[in-house]
């Protein structure tokens, strides 16, 4: 029997599968289809202090083996996600959630996740420093050790539960930045976030995306995530929500050994509704198959040989 339960920094999951923020809504449209209970955990759409209606579209576009977004942060502010979607969440997904936050300052990246905080279902906190989608917030606060760090700080100063800071792959050293956010205080690092990237209509001879650039996610960013995974783990000794690209269950263990404790499913969610329940199904099959006994085992496994 293999064991796959995991641990987030006292945070107990059933398993390491978690679907990614903003490809999973709120939940409760997913579990019209499944009982999504069967999730290690998921990370709830991207919250800000305000209501936002994100970028003007066309804002998706296909690529080759991935896609293009530049949603932009679309939600409903903090206010309706506490008093609407977290009661609605709560009907359907009986374990603690995932609350991804974002923000445009370093005091509404801390307001929010003060707010947040005080939420009985939330179980941890993913502070996003990296989305590539919207200008003057976001990934401007994850791309130096400094800035990532301050917004570490000021979150942890009005925060109780888990802090994990999300970071970007558009920088040069992610490493780095991992260090900084763990000097500062963060419980955890998730990654990585989009790679920019773009797409040019030949008819119109200009960009597909009303944005311009946007974020590039599927299977043609898992060997790059692969890669910072591994470099984040010989730099730090918090754990890591590894993510990019991830697909089936394979790619979860690859994941693991890399020193990911869990793994977050993004675009493929999309492509496919029942894509993290049918990793969560796959993945003692694929275990067995690969003579692992308990997930915990293989953490960081590949860099011991």
């Amino acid at each position: 029997m293999v064991n796959t339960k995991v641990a987030l920094s006292g945070l107990a999951l059933d398993n390491p599968v978690i679907p990614a923020s903003g490809t999973f809504g709120y939940g409760y449209e997913f579990a019209q289809l499944y009982d999504i209970n069967v999730l290690g955990s998921f990370s709830f759409k991207g919250t800000t202090r305000e209501p936002r209606f994100g970028n003007e579209p066309p804002r998706i576009a296909e690529t080759a083996s991935g896609m293009l977004n530049a949603v932009g942060l679309q939600n409903p502010g903090v206010d309706k996600v506490i008093s609407e979607e977290l009661p609605r969440l709560r009907r359907v997904f009986h374990k603690p959630v995932v609350a991804n936050i974002s923000g445009f300052s370093v005091e509404e990246y801390a307001q929010v996740c003060e707010r947040i905080d005080k939420e009985e279902q939330v179980g941890l906190i993913e502070v996003n420093i990296s989305c590539p989608n919207v200008h003057c917030g976001g990934m401007s606060f994850g791309t130096s050790p400094e800035s990532a760090a301050e917004v570490t700080r000021a979150v942890k100063a009005v925060t109780t539960k888990p802090v994990y800071m999300k970071l970007s792959p558009n920088v040069t050293d992610i490493a780095a930045i991992a260090k900084a956010c763990e000097d500062a205080g963060a419980d955890g690092v998730s990654l990585i976030n989009t790679l920019m990237g773009m797409r040019i209509d030949l008819k119109k001879r200009a960009p597909v995306l009303r944005n311009t650039t946007g974020g590039l996610s599927g299977p043609a960013v898992f060997p790059v995530a692969l890669r910072m995974v591994w470099q984040v783990y010989e730099a730090v000794r918090i754990p890591i929500i590894g993510m990019g690209g991830v697909a089936c269950a394979e790619d979860v263990i690859e994941m693991m050994l890399a020193g990911a404790t869990a793994v977050e499913v993004g675009a493929a969610n999309l492509v496919d509704p029942f894509a993290s329940k049918k990793i969560v199904e796959e993945l003692p099959a694929v275990c067995e198959r690969l003579h692992i006994e308990n997930l915990t085992d293989i953490i960081g496994g590949a860099h011991h040989g």
